[in-house]
């Protein structure tokens, strides 16, 4: 049987002591405005530029209908089978009583 590894302890080789001027070097110039176009971790959305400012959106909005509740924990609007019970407050759903 042999020793048992400490799997904490920190290891080091030679590839790990490098000097500090060889870390700087590596370290891109953070003023230097240079921009990663190839970013393949954020792929980004192209916006295009156009100033929508003056859009004017239609949006309709409905009433509560017969068969729904708002619920005093999560504000959201809930179908009537979603309904837990009524607190003093109001009505509850049943995720937020769980």
């Amino acid at each position: 049987m042999g020793m048992a590894t400490d799997y904490d302890a920190p290891r080091k080789t030679d590839e790990d002591t490098e000097s500090i001027q060889a870390l700087q070097e590596r370290v891109p110039d953070k003023l230097s405005g240079v921009v990663d176009v190839d970013d393949a971790d954020n792929p980004g959305f192209e916006l295009g530029g156009a100033d929508l400012s003056d859009l004017d959106l239609d949006v309709v909005v409905l009433p509560p209908q017969a068969d729904e509740f708002t619920c005093v924990n999560c504000f959201l609007v809930k179908h009537q089978s979603q309904f837990d019970h009524d607190t003093k407050l109001g009505p509850m759903c049943i995720e937020c009583s769980a």
